[in-house]
Parts: C-alpha cells; structure tokens; sequence
C-alpha cells in the first residue's frame, strides 16, 4: 500500500476507536447511576409516563450481595464509600497515545523513515483495534447484565398512580389496574420537591457547581457529577442544559427502611442540551434552539419527613 493510503487508514482506524462518542451529556448522561436502598438491582415497576423497563446500575456504590453492606449507599450527608475510577475509555485512549509517541521516538523518530514511521504505525492500528474491541466487549457486557426479578405482583400487572406533576391528569379509577403499593404517603409538597429538584440539578450542572449538586443530591451522585465533569474536561467540551420543564411525571413506588424514606419517580421533561467545544464555544453535540425530550426515573431518599430529599440515583429506561 503506497505511504499516504496507508497513513490515512491507520488514522482513520485509530479515530473510530477513540472518538468520542457523548451523546445526552446532560446530569446523568445516558447511564443508569446510583442506589436505590435494597432495591438497587430491581427494576423500578412501570409507569403511565416510563412504561418501559429500566436500566439496570452500570454505576452504583450498592454491593450487589445486600443493601447496606460494605459499600451500600452513603445516607444523606455521609461521604459515599468509594471515589469513582478513571473511566476505562479515557485510560485505554491516554495509554494508546503515550504508547504512540514513545514508539515514534524509539522507531527512529517521528522523521526517522518511511519505513520505522510505517512500522510503528502498522503496530498502534493493531492495538488500537484490539482495544477498540476489548472496550465493545466490556461495554456490552455491563450492559447485558440482568436485574434481579422485584418481588411481589407483576408490574406490568399494576397501573401506577399518577403524581400532581408537570400537570399530568389522574386517569379514571375502577378496571383491572390497582395503584401501587406504598410505605410512605407522599404529599403535594414532596411533588413539588422533586419537580424542584430537577430543576436545580441541572442548573448547578449547567454552572459546574458541585457545592450547588451537594444541596439537591447524595455524596455519591456529586461524585458520578465530577467524574461526568472529568470526562468532559478530557475531551475539552462543556455541557449546558437550559430551560428545564417538566411534562409529567408519576410515582412508580415509595418505601422506608433502615430509617430512610425513599420515593422514585418517573418524570418526562424537556430541555435545551447542548455540549460545546471549550476552545472555540462551537456546539459540537445537541442543540441550543431544539428541543429535546427525556424520560427518566429518579429516586431520592431523605432521613424523615422533615428532612430534604436527596437526589440517590437517575436510570434510564430502555
């Protein structure tokens, strides 16, 4: 293959495996994150607002063994037990560029001939795709991880009551359907909380205040925050979420245990979600006058009824 065919293969091969790919960069990204008590690994049941299944945790502090183990989500104002890793796409792309600039030099320099220069670059495409397929590989495996079954009625055999949220009418009673079973009798004013919440979480998002999300959220999703931040810093954009409005939204179940209350709610909403370069302030992703729409399930936890409720984790739905 003549020099500059080949150099723009190995280029191009190299740029698929570590382009960034950051799609929904707004809190939460497009990852189920955060615990939900002893019921981290069931599936939240099915609301009129996210009647699909959720997402599994492909990060949380809740050992899969039991609820409040070693590891088990950090109550309201603890520190969560463990600092989240450097993601394994940003090790993987800073050890591949390391690795090619040391075999640029040791192959003859970065002029050194056509044929040390060919040679090294023929060895980084080989690397570069072997992880380009080991990353595949354990993103496909996180992901096709089963939760375990929830306990009790169906949830698809169960119509869940909807929350005075974003507007949303109740549906008429009687038929087939019953409302969800709960521990803990929400109010008007926790609504109100949690419609809150989900405004100044993505308001602190949007100014990178990290005091701001330590108000609205637990210790261990501000550090899911600050490793998102991280990540974005490592590709030099910045995401901004505006003009936050809340659609609608349902309860889908509220519990207690271990003296902490727990609420978890779908909320359908829509925003403005762009990710902008930070060099240039061009938006490389989302849009600044588009629209976007995003259901999700949010769970919070508080300490007592007197207390404020926490934001404890977001899952996706699928």
């Amino acid at each position: 293959m003549p020099r500059p065919a080949y150099l723009v293969t190995a280029f191009a091969a190299l740029a698929m495996v570590l382009v960034p790919v950051l799609a929904d960069a707004k809190p939460g990204g497009n990852s189920s994150s955060g615990s939900r008590g002893s019921r981290t690994y069931s599936a939240p049941p099915p609301t009129q607002t996210a009647p699909n299944t959720a997402r599994p945790m492909e990060r949380t502090a809740t050992q899969p063994s039991g609820p409040q183990q070693a590891g088990a989500p950090a109550r309201p104002g603890m520190p969560p037990q463990a600092q989240p890793q450097r993601s394994f796409m940003g090790a993987l792309a800073g050890g591949l560029l390391m690795g090619g600039l040391i075999g640029m030099f040791l192959g003859g320099g970065l002029l050194g001939g056509a044929g040390g220069l060919g040679a090294m670059l023929g060895l980084l495409l080989q690397v570069a795709l072997i992880g380009g397929l080991i990353y595949l590989a354990f993103r496909l495996f996180r992901r096709r991880q089963p939760a375990p079954a929830m306990a009790g009625p169906s949830g698809y055999e169960r119509q869940m009551e909807p929350a005075p949220m974003g507007g949303a009418a109740a549906p008429a009673t009687g038929g087939a359907y019953a409302p969800p079973a709960r521990d803990v009798q929400l109010t008007p004013q926790d609504y109100q909380a949690f419609e809150r919440s989900l405004i100044e979480v993505n308001a602190a998002w949007s100014r990178r205040d990290l005091k701001g999300l330590r108000d609205f959220a637990t210790p261990e999703m501000v550090g899911y925050f600050a490793q998102d931040y991280r990540d974005l810093d490592a590709r030099g954009w910045r995401n901004e979420t505006r003009d936050v409005k809340l659609e609608g939204g349902d309860l889908s179940e509220a519990w207690n245990e271990d003296g902490l209350d727990y609420a978890t709610v779908a909320m359908r909403f829509s925003l403005l979600d762009a990710t902008f370069e930070q060099a240039s302030g061009k938006v490389v992703e989302g849009s600044t006058t588009e629209r976007q729409t995003s259901t999700e399930l949010w769970t919070f936890v508080r300490s007592g009824p007197e207390e404020r409720w926490l934001l404890s984790a977001i899952q996706q739905t699928s």
